[in-house]
C-alpha cells in the first residue's frame, strides 16, 4: 500500500463501534457490505453581532463542509442560527435547515439552507444565549428520532454567552446568575436525552472554561466506550480554521478519520491519502469562491466520475455549485488521489483546500499453535490485522490508537486474560508489523472445549471480534501435522509451495481437509482440498497455496503488489473435524512484469549495440569527410603550352566539403581566388586526386598526374601536397568546425 503519503490518515479521528462477536467457524472476510453508523446531529451556528462579517462566512462553509462531507447516507442533519431574543418580538433561535436525511438529495440540498444563516442586526437580537440553543438542538435530536443512533449538538460560536439584555431571564441584575442556571439546566436534558455537546469556539476572547463546562455537561457516552469518543471543547484563533477544526472534531464525534491536505490557489492539483481501511469516505474541497471547478484522479491516475461507478467503486458529489463540495466514495481505491482545481481569470485569490472523512473496517484472524493444545501445554495465540478484504496491514499508522483485548476460556477452567502484543519482544516475532501475539497454558483442569477470543477497537474503523475454537484431547491424539509453507511473493496466477508433516498412530484411515479463511474473493486456495491417511502413515504431502487471477484484484493490486493475509486450516474429519493446524498464511502478490521486466537485459543489449553502431557510422562518416575535405590541395593554373601560371593552396571547404574559387585576369596574369558560389570548386577524391565541379558542367575526375580543362586557354592541375597536410594523406578538423551532410556523388 502506497504509504507515502498517506500519513495523511493518521488519528485524528475518533473510534468505531464493535461488531457482534463472530462465530466458531472461520469467517470469510469481506462478506457484508461497507457501512458506516448513521448518527443524529445538529449545528448551532452563532450569529450574535460579536461576529465578524468574516467568522460568519466562515461558520456557513464549516457547516457545509461537514454536512456535505458525511460519509452516511442515514444520518440526519439540522442546522439553525442562536443569538439572543432582547424584545418580546425577537427570537433567540432561527431554524435555518429542517431534519434532513443525508443521502444524495439531501446532502445536496443542505447549501443552499445553510445559506440563510445571517449575522443578526441589532433590532432583532445581539446577544448570545446557550441555554436557547441547546434546548433547541436537544429537541431537534430526540423528537422522534431513535435513541440508539448517537445524538450529536455541534455549537459554533464566539463562546462567551450574553444574555444581559434579555428580558426573559428578569431584571438586569439576575440575568447573568439566571442565564448560569438554566444553563445547567439544560445541559442536564441534554444529557438525560442521550445528546452529545460538542462546542467549537473562536474568535477574539472565547470563554474556554464555559466551552469545556458545556462539553462536559451533555451525555457522555461516545460511539465507542473510549476516552478519545468522549465530547469535548474545541478552540481556534481565527475564521480559517474553523472549517479543519470543525471537521475533526465532527470525525471525533462521528467515528470518522478525518485528514487535512495541502491547500493552494487555483489552478493547481492538491493531493489527499486514502487508507486501504477505507471502505467509504468523502473527499471535501473547500473553494472558497463558487466558480472553482475541482476535477479528481484516483491514485492509477484516472479520471472518475463525480456520479456513478467506475472500477468497483461508487461516486456522489454534493455541493458543486458553492463554495465547499466533497464527492462521497465507496469502496475507494486507496493511496494518493489527486484534486486537480481550475477557475477564471478573476476568482483564483482564495487558496483552495482539501481533506478527507472516512470510515473503514479493520478485521483480525485469530490461530492458536497448535489448535488442540493438551491441558498444561503452552499455546501461542496471533491476532494478524487485515482489511474487510483479507489485505494484510503493516503500517502502524493505519491501526494507530488500536486496542487488543484477548481471553481464553474452556471447559473445567476460569477466563484468562491474554497479552497480546507487537512490540518484538518474547512470543511475537516483529515490531509493527500488524500481528498481535502472546503465549498462554492451558490449566491442567481443562477437560473440553477450548476458545480463544480477540477484541479490536480502532480509531476511526469499525472493530472486530474473532474467536479461535479448539478441544482439549483427552490423550495423546491418532492424527497429528506440521505445516512448512514460506512468506513468499508471487504474481497473480501462481502459487507457493509448502509441506505438510503427517503422522497417523492409528489402524485406520483418517480424512483430512484443507481450506483457505479469512480472506475474500477466491483471493488465496489450497490444493489439494482433502488428504486421505492410510493406517500408520508417517511422512509428507504437498500442499499449494494458488493466487487468483489478476483480475480478482482489479486496479487494488497497483504497482506495489498487495500483502495478502489467510489461515490455512487443517481439520481431521474422522476426529470430529478436530483442527490439526491453523497457519497464519503471508502472500505478497506483485503485477506480472512488463515486456521490460522480463526483457530488460535484451532491450539494454540491443541499445548498446546501437550506440556501438551509431558510433561507427559517425566515424566512418567523419573519416570519409575527412578524405574529401580539400585542405591542403595545391590548385595551379596551367596553359596550353603546359606552363604551370599560378599556384592556390586550398583550404577547408564549405558544408559539402566543396572549395569553391573563381580564375580572375584569366588572359593577362591568371591566378585563383577563393570565392563562395564561384563557378568552379573542387574536393577530395576517395579514390586519390580530387574532383571538380564546373557549374552547369558536371563533375570530372582530376588524377594527381593529370589535367581538367577550365577555360578555353586554361587547365587545372594538381601540385605537389601542402606542408600541412599529413604524411598518411588525411587532412586536420575544418576549420569552421562544420559536421553537415555533403554530397554523396563520389562515396
Amino acid at each position: 500500500m502506497r504509504r507515502a503519503a498517506v500519513s495523511a490518515l493518521g488519528g485524528a479521528a475518533v473510534l468505531a463501534s464493535l461488531l457482534s462477536p463472530a462465530s466458531h467457524d472461520p469467517v470469510v472476510a469481506a462478506s457484508s457490505e461497507p457501512a458506516s453508523a448513521a448518527v443524529n446531529y445538529a449545528v448551532g451556528v452563532d450569529e450574535s453581532a460579536s461576529l465578524a462579517p468574516a467568522d460568519m462566512k466562515a461558520e456557513k462553509a464549516a457547516a457545509s463542509r461537514i454536512a456535505i462531507g458525511d460519509v452516511s447516507a442515514s444520518s440526519h442533519v439540522t442546522v439553525f442560527g442562536f443569538a439572543a431574543a432582547e424584545t418580546g418580538d425577537q427570537r433567540a433561535v432561527d431554524p435555518v435547515c429542517p431534519r434532513t436525511e443525508l443521502d444524495a438529495a439531501g446532502r445536496e440540498s443542505i447549501g443552499a439552507c445553510v445559506g440563510r444563516l445571517r449575522s443578526r442586526k441589532r433590532s432583532e437580537g445581539t446577544g448570545t444565549d446557550f441555554p436557547s440553543a441547546i434546548r433547541q438542538g436537544v429537541h431537534d435530536l430526540s423528537a422522534g428520532t431513535d435513541p440508539s443512533v448517537p445524538r450529536v449538538l455541534f455549537l459554533l460560536t464566539d463562546g462567551r454567552m450574553d444574555v444581559t439584555d434579555s428580558e426573559k431571564y428578569g431584571g438586569e441584575a439576575h440575568r447573568a446568575a439566571e442565564g448560569e442556571r438554566q444553563l445547567t439546566a439544560a445541559l442536564k436534558e441534554a444529557a438525560a436525552q442521550q445528546v452529545q455537546v460538542w462546542p467549537l469556539g473562536f474568535g477574539s476572547a472565547p470563554d474556554r472554561a464555559q466551552l469545556d463546562r458545556m462539553a462536559a455537561g451533555g451525555y457522555q457516552k461516545g460511539c465507542v466506550e473510549l476516552p478519545s469518543a468522549r465530547p469535548r471543547a474545541g478552540k481556534v484563533s481565527g475564521a480559517k480554521d474553523v472549517g479543519p477544526m470543525l471537521e475533526k472534531i465532527f470525525a471525533a464525534a462521528h467515528c470518522l478519520r478525518y485528514s487535512r491536505g495541502p491547500s493552494d490557489r487555483p489552478p493547481t492539483t492538491l493531493e489527499i491519502g486514502v487508507s486501504p481501511l477505507a471502505t467509504v469516505g468523502s473527499i471535501v474541497v473547500d473553494k472558497g469562491d463558487p466558480e472553482v471547478t475541482a476535477t479528481y484522479f484516483d491514485p492509477s491516475g484516472h479520471k472518475v466520475p463525480t456520479s456513478g461507478t467506475y472500477r468497483r467503486s461508487r461516486f456522489e458529489l454534493a455541493g458543486a455549485g458553492g463554495t465547499v463540495e466533497a464527492l462521497k466514495i465507496t469502496d475507494p481505491v486507496p493511496g494518493i488521489w489527486k484534486v486537480k482545481v481550475e477557475a477564471p481569470e478573476g476568482h483564483r485569490s482564495l487558496p483552495v483546500g482539501v481533506s478527507v472523512l472516512w470510515h473503514g473496517e479493520l478485521r483480525g484472524a485469530i490461530t492458536m499453535d497448535p489448535p488442540s493444545p493438551q491441558a498444561g501445554q503452552k499455546t501461542k495465540v496471533s491476532l494478524r490485522l487485515q482489511t474487510r478484504e483479507g489485505y494484510e496491514i503493516k503500517d502502524p499508522r493505519d491501526y494507530e490508537g488500536l486496542r487488543v483485548r484477548s481471553e481464553l476460556t474452556g471447559d473445567g477452567f476460569e477466563p484468562l486474560e491474554l497479552d497480546l502484543t507487537d512490540d518484538g519482544t518474547g512470543a511475537d516475532p516483529e515490531k509493527g508489523d500488524g500481528s498481535f501475539t502472546g503465549t498462554v497454558r492451558v490449566p491442567e483442569a481443562a477437560d473440553g472445549a477450548l476458545k480463544v477470543t480477540g477484541t479490536l477497537t480502532a480509531s476511526g474503523l469499525t472493530a472486530d471480534v474473532r474467536s479461535e475454537a479448539g478441544t482439549v484431547p483427552p490423550g495423546e491424539p491418532d492424527v497429528v501435522a506440521a505445516l512448512t509453507l514460506p512468506t513468499a511473493e508471487v504474481h497473480p496466477g501462481a502459487s507457493v509451495d509448502g509441506t505438510l508433516a503427517v503422522h497417523n498412530t492409528s489402524d485406520a484411515p483418517h480424512t483430512l481437509r484443507l481450506s483457505v479463511a479469512d480472506i475474500g474473493r477466491a483471493m488465496l486456495t489450497v490444493a489439494p482440498a482433502e488428504i486421505v491417511l492410510k493406517p500408520g502413515e508417517s511422512g509428507t504431502r504437498k500442499v499449494s497455496v494458488e493466487v487468483a487471477p489478476a483480475d480478482v484484484f482489479g486496479s487494488r493490486l497497483g504497482d506495489d503488489g498487495l500483502r495478502l493475509g489467510g489461515t490455512l486450516t487443517v481439520v481431521d474429519a474422522t476426529d470430529s473435524h478436530r483442527a490439526l493446524v491453523r497457519s497464519p498464511l503471508s502472500v505478497r502478490v506483485t503485477p506480472e512484469p512488463g515486456i521490460w521486466d522480463t526483457y530488460w537485459w535484451a532491450f539494454m543489449a540491443g541499445a548498446v549495440l546501437l550506440a556501438l553502431a551509431a558510433v561507427a557510422v559517425l566515424a566512418w562518416r567523419r573519416l570519409r569527410r575527412g578524405r574529401r575535405d580539400p585542405y591542403g590541395l595545391l590548385l595551379q593554373l596551367v596553359s596550353e603550352d603546359g606552363d604551370i601560371l599560378s599556384e592556390h593552396p586550398a583550404r577547408h571547404g564549405n558544408k559539402q566539403q566543396w572549395y569553391e574559387f573563381v580564375v580572375v585576369e584569366p588572359h593577362r596574369s591568371p591566378r585563383i581566388e577563393r570565392r563562395d558560389r564561384g563557378p568552379y570548386a573542387v574536393q577530395r577524391s576517395p579514390e586519390g586526386g580530387a574532383v571538380l565541379r564546373k557549374r552547369g558542367g558536371g563533375r570530372t575526375r582530376l588524377p594527381v598526374q593529370g589535367r581538367v580543362p577550365l577555360t578555353d586557354t586554361l587547365s587545372l592541375a594538381l601540385g605537389a601536397p601542402a606542408e600541412s597536410a599529413s604524411a598518411d594523406g588525411s587532412v586536420p578538423p575544418a576549420a569552421n568546425g562544420s559536421t553537415s551532410t555533403y554530397d554523396e556523388t563520389y562515396l
